[in-house]
């Protein structure tokens, strides 16, 4: 059987034969975001389908398409589409991109993603900067044998989002008069939305948003080295004394509405980037 060292080479000379750039910022896109790969400069778009060991994702809101170019001033591989526990992939098929963009020569990693708001003080249309999540999807990207030139066995995570990266984040929200909060993401398997005794137990634990992504992402990121930053879009309210039927198509047209808020945020990140 193929190692994962040799199915991230094999996708990455893949890559290599399109474009010879070096990435610096690996950008996964979520449901409704994906219109800021289109603001990706002097572009190369792969399908994912045409790289080897690729998932393919399922989910109708995620296009499945590598962008590769410049964006804020930075070289960036933006994923337009993510692939998802739920979808019948295993973790380590979920979190496989994201090895690619690190063998890419990524550093940081940014990821995005609709989330439900159960913080009554992130209405629909807030943007959350993550500061630390829970992983309550009864799965892990890293059990298993470890390769130790992927990264450690028992890797910290005491600063899962990089606080450097979030007080910048802070800075530019400030100087472009974008609001944005700072929260807890909880995880969990899905597809299915959380009932209301559901919601209650999540935020009791100490959660404000909760995502079925992110959360595997994160931790391979953090096992190869890489800073994170994470970005969550509040697309519906999850208040367990108010809970309403939730529509996935106002949950799109909520997040795109976010999105172009949050793309000039990254962008105005990446341009203040050291180095």
């Amino acid at each position: 059987m193929e190692t994962l060292h040799q199915r991230i080479e094999e996708a990455v000379a893949a890559i290599r034969q399109r474009c010879e750039a070096k990435i610096r910022v690996g950008i996964i896109l979520g449901t409704g975001l994906d219109a800021m790969a289109d603001k990706v400069q002097d572009d190369t778009v792969i399908p994912y389908g045409e790289i080897p060991n690729f998932p393919l994702s399922t989910v109708e809101f995620h296009a499945g398409r590598l962008v590769i170019g410049t964006l804020g001033g930075q070289s960036v591989g933006v994923m337009k589409g993510r692939h998802h526990c739920y979808e019948g992939h295993t973790p380590q098929e979920v979190t496989f991109p994201v090895r690619v963009l690190r063998a890419l020569g990524a550093e940081i990693l940014i990821v995005t993603n609709a989330v439900g708001g159960m913080n009554p003080m992130m209405p629909p249309g807030t943007i959350v900067a993550v500061t630390d999540h829970i992983n309550l999807m009864g799965v892990n990207p890293l059990v298993g044998p470890n390769d130790d030139t992927l990264g450690p066995r028992f890797p910290d995570m005491s600063q899962p989002y990089d606080r450097t990266l979030i007080d910048l984040a802070e800075r530019v929200a400030l100087e472009q008069r974008l609001a944005m909060a700072k929260g807890v993401l909880v995880g969990v398997l899905g597809p299915n939305l959380e009932t209301a005794a559901e919601y209650r137990m999540l935020r009791g634990i100490g959660a404000d948003v909760v995502s079925m992504s992110m959360v595997p992402e994160n931790i391979v990121a953090i096992h190869a080295g890489m800073r994170v930053l994470g970005f969550s879009v509040v697309t519906d309210a999850c208040l367990p004394d108010a809970l309403k039927p939730a529509d996935i198509s106002e949950i799109v047209r909520t997040a795109n509405e976010a999105g172009p808020h949050l793309d000039a945020l990254v962008t105005g990140l990446l341009s203040k980037l050291d180095g």
